[in-house]
């Protein structure tokens, strides 16, 4: 008989609202490469799913890493940890997470035989960056790198890396492609960093918003949309990108009130500014993309 409850708590753990994390280079650096007539559908599929997989397992090793640490109890202000709240073991995501990883890297020897060396290297690297998210003798999201991580690898990494999948190539507009993915996506861990001061200081997270505080954290954010906003002006003004490349801003009042949420709520009441800040990174992405294709 399937256990609804665990099912439930697995679905929990893998932290479905951050997935948009994974879908969104993988859409952009798709987009980019369909401008340029190379677009291999297949091969944007089993990198979406990679991407997923990656994203899943170094969720399930936050949880696991979190918890060991002290960084999650019951107390905490964010969403429910499956481990924290006694839903799953610390075995089962132990298994979890090696599986996870494990399936993510054998669908990732398909991309490698496609698109060679440098596939193998970005997948690796993003197996053993997820792994060292927070696990390890330096994890990075303890010692103020987290923003780095996000910004790098579910941003310029993921966008060019994908581009490359398909062109077995670089070019300069897929990395600028990059950087509002890249910058947005950051700002989901940027508003999480910013509700959890607090608890991070107590646990001896040092996150970059313990680090540097409360004011440059909200500075941080507005700077981050700003840029990402600033992108498609760019591709317009010098890279000869139609006037479509401009549908993002159809997300300029979903940034506007995110910024004014992040700067007048606090607490569990910033559960709702992560909400919509994913979403924007998401409807952002998919705007963004068909900008580009278009």
């Amino acid at each position: 008989m399937i256990d609804k409850t665990k099912i439930d708590s697995w679905i929990i753990a893998s932290r479905p609202r951050t997935l948009l994390a994974a879908f969104v280079p993988v859409m952009v650096g798709s987009a980019v490469a369909f401008n340029e007539g190379k677009l291999k559908i297949i091969l944007s599929l089993s990198a979406l799913l990679c991407s997923l997989l990656i994203q899943v397992g170094t969720n399930f090793t936050n949880d696991l890493y979190d918890f060991l640490k002290g960084s999650d109890t019951t107390k905490r202000k964010g969403p429910r940890r499956v481990l924290a709240s006694g839903l799953i073991s610390v075995g089962e995501t132990k298994t979890a997470i090696v599986l996870t990883f494990l399936t993510a890297f054998l669908i990732g020897l398909f991309l490698v035989y496609h698109g060679g060396f440098v596939i193998l290297v970005i997948g690796i690297l993003s197996i053993l960056a997820g792994l060292a998210y927070t696990a390890g003798p330096y994890p990075l999201a303890y010692n103020a790198l987290g923003d780095i991580f996000v910004f790098m690898f579910f941003g310029i990494i993921g966008t060019v890396g994908t581009y490359y999948l398909h062109t077995n190539d670089l070019s300069i507009v897929s990395f600028i492609s990059s950087i509002p993915v890249g910058a947005l996506v950051t700002n989901i861990l940027v508003v999480n960093n910013y509700r959890d001061i607090e608890e991070d200081k107590t646990a001896g997270k040092k996150t970059l918003a313990v680090k540097l505080g409360k004011n440059f954290t909200l500075y941080q954010f507005t700077f981050l949309i700003v840029l990402s906003f600033l992108v498609p002006l760019l591709l317009f003004a010098f890279f000869n990108a139609s006037i479509w490349i401009f549908l993002p801003y159809l997300t300029l009042p979903i940034a506007y009130k995110v910024i004014s949420m992040i700067y007048t709520l606090n607490g569990t009441q910033l559960n709702s500014t992560l909400e919509l800040t994913a979403r924007l990174s998401a409807i952002y992405g998919l705007l963004f993309s068909a900008g580009i294709i278009l």
